[in-house]
């Protein structure tokens, strides 16, 4: 049978000239083979993505939230389109009868709800750039976004006002008016008058729009919409500028994509509103789903009780990042091996069966109903019984991860890659195409990719296997970094915008993420070290959740801080007669030779070199968290901040490396 191949040559490849390093050829996707899919009628700018889904569907259900009856949590209570957008009329005009218009700034400020989603889309009416401050921010960045976008009116959650007033003094330059998304107490009030600054609760806010009927303004496609602050792994975080057209044009590329493979989107579809607005990812899916005129319900804003929200919900569709992935398969798997030894051995076998048959090309639906019905129903009805696609983005999904998913929930599970300035969604990959696990599939049909060499790190993109900087050019760029041209010019070159990530071509056009451009250190014998590259490849550990490799230039081995997996760990514990809790565990000499032995198996598997071990670990039962500022948002590891955390530990392990072995 012949590779099916997802994409196409668009450009040659260049050799490298001028100081700049080659390029491999220009790709795009094959389902963008007579063109890229044109802007969908009618469509200027987000405002119309809105106001033309609630022409279409005025009685859909569109925002939905769980009653709460007696401290308990009930059914889903909905607003309409119409309802939704009557309310967002009277926020716009309150918004302008304040003063605000055209090219000010809003901050937006909490947890996703439906107050989220109207505050926005009144943003969207009046043309005033809609600024999302992260929930899990700290109040140092919030200050510092909130100065430097000028924000000059913010919408927040209300248990988030304490939070936006410990930014006061320095705030209040700019920001004039406060809106708080329940209500306000007399003492915030006071607090905040002093200041010269008004605030509001809902409420109130609703009637000063009442009775006033303010022109909507000509928006174009080229206006920017939305300043997203990404935060950062090093440095302050930057303003990303989002048009119109980057995500109209994003819209369009999804929408043909998913009709490209027969899974389109109808106003059937619900979507669980969980991870942040504040975030590109979630931003666009429910754009997507509003574009459609299909539902999206919101969570109580609790990990624990989000498979309860699902489960009440019955989504169709379920975006994840890998972390929550991790929880689900940590909960099955766990359910699964304390369950009876026939419970086990059919699972295992129903598993085995219908992966095989997937390998064989079968479709997830085909390769085993009958499992799918006696065995893995109940991990279906767990995810609400309704889910047919879960996507996972923001950080990679461990591949064994990926594949128990895919074989278990009975919906496809496809991994996407995309980035803030590239609005998101660029890659993602095809339901049931079992070879592109642990890739991000291809291209989206709106984009052209390319890989350019990175000779400083060995990555070469002319070669039979090429690898190199992941370059995407297309109208779902962002249109430069507010405030910040220098880095603005850094990073889009002659219309290419440089992600910083290295990506690896495979046979079928999937592309594979494998490192990262900057994270690169040089051991005191002087060999390089590409640090995303190991910990991908011993994340495929399963005992571990986490783990972050370090090397010191001045030392010729490297360390490793691991978060090991609880119920890996004390599984091993038991089989070996070691008692004690987690933490103690996490401690033993034995816990650590085990896991060490770990990391060795797999590294001799890839072929590892002999400087690329891990040869001293440090097990903390703590995740890597927010908290200790070790992670961003998005679950990425700020380096120098785990360095700077882990200094001691760090310290102690080179010194015990560095012992004569007896």
């Amino acid at each position: 049978m012949a590779q099916k191949k997802y994409i196409f040559e668009v450009e040659k490849a260049k050799e490298a000239k001028d100081g700049r390093p080659s390029m491999g050829p220009v790709y795009r996707s094959v389902f963008a083979k007579d063109g890229f899919p044109p802007p969908i009628e009618g469509l200027d700018c987000c405002w119309d993505v809105f106001r033309i889904s609630v022409e279409r569907n005025p009685d859909n259900r569109m925002l939905g939230r769980r009653e709460v009856v007696d401290g308990k949590a009930g059914k889903y209570v909905w607003q309409t389109y119409k309802e939704v957008y009557k309310c967002v009329m009277k926020l716009g005009n309150a918004m302008r009868s304040c003063g605000f218009g055209e090219g000010d700034k809003c901050g937006i400020y909490g947890a996703n709800s439906a107050e989220w989603i109207m505050s926005m889309q009144a943003c969207n009416a009046h043309g005033l750039y809609c600024v999302p401050l992260y929930d899990t921010l700290g109040a140092g960045a919030i200050e510092f976004v909130l100065n430097h976008a000028e924000v000059a009116i913010a919408f927040a959650e209300e248990k988030k006002l304490p939070e936006l007033l410990k930014t006061f003094p320095s705030t209040t330059n700019y920001l004039k008016t406060i809106v708080s998304f329940g209500k306000v107490t007399p003492e915030q009030k006071e607090s905040v008058e002093k200041f010269g600054v008004r605030i509001y609760s809902w409420e109130e806010f609703l009637q000063l729009g009442n009775d006033k009927d303010f022109d909507l303004p000509v928006k174009k496609k080229t206006d920017i919409c939305t300043i997203m602050y990404t935060s950062g792994t090093t440095g302050d975080p930057k303003g990303v500028l989002i048009s119109n057209e980057s995500i109209i044009s994003l819209l369009a590329g999804v929408r043909r994509l998913l009709e490209s493979v027969n899974e389109e989107l109808t106003e059937k579809d619900v979507y669980l509103s969980y991870l942040p607005l504040a975030h590109i990812f979630d931003r666009v899916i429910e754009e997507l789903f509003i574009l459609h005129g299909a539902s999206i319900g919101f969570w109580r804003g609790d990990v624990k009780l989000l498979l309860e929200d699902i489960g009440e919900l019955k989504p169709t569709i379920f975006c994840a990042v890998p972390r929550v992935l991790d929880r689900v398969y940590s909960g099955l798997t766990q359910k699964i091996s304390s369950g009876g030894f026939l419970k086990k051995t059919l699972f295992n076998l129903a598993y085995s069966f219908k992966y095989n048959n997937m390998r064989k090309g079968h479709k997830h639906v085909e390769a085993s109903p009958i499992c799918d019905k006696v065995v893995f129903n109940k991990v279906k009805q767990g995810l609400g019984g309704n889910v047919r696609l879960i996507l996972s983005g923001a950080a990679p999904l461990s591949t064994h991860v990926e594949a128990y998913l895919r074989v278990v929930t009975c919906a496809h599970v496809l991994q996407g890659y995309g980035l803030t300035e590239t609005c998101a969604g660029t890659f993602v990959s095809l339901p049931n195409e079992l070879p592109m696990l642990g890739t991000v599939g291809p291209p989206v049909p709106n984009v052209d990719v390319c890989l350019e060499s990175v000779p400083e790190m060995g990555y070469d993109a002319l070669v039979e296997v090429p690898r190199g900087e992941v370059c995407v050019k297309g109208s779902t760029l962002f249109s430069g970094y507010y405030k910040r041209e220098d880095l603005t010019r850094e990073v889009m070159i002659d219309g290419w915008f440089h992600t910083g990530d290295v990506g690896e071509w495979q046979a079928d056009g999937s592309l594979k993420i494998i490192d990262r451009k900057k994270n690169i250190f040089k051991l005191s014998q002087g060999e390089y070290v590409a640090v995303e590259n190991l910990e991908n490849i011993y994340g495929l550990v399963s005992d571990i959740d986490s783990i972050w490799i370090y090397g010191s230039s001045f030392e010729s081995f490297l360390v490793a801080v691991i978060n090991p997996n609880q119920q890996a760990l004390e599984r091993w514990a038991q089989e070996n007669n070691i008692s004690g809790d987690f933490k103690s565990l996490c401690e033993n000499a034995r816990a650590k030779e085990y896991i060490m032995g770990e990391l060795n198996k797999i590294g001799k598997e890839k072929k590892l070199k002999g400087f690329e071990f891990v040869r001293a670990v440090h097990l903390d039962p703590e995740a890597f968290d927010m908290e200790r500022d070790l992670i961003t948002p998005t679950y990425k590891k700020k380096r120098p901040q785990l360095l700077k955390y882990y200094k001691n530990v760090i310290d102690n392990m080179y010194k015990e490396g560095n012992k004569p072995r007896t």
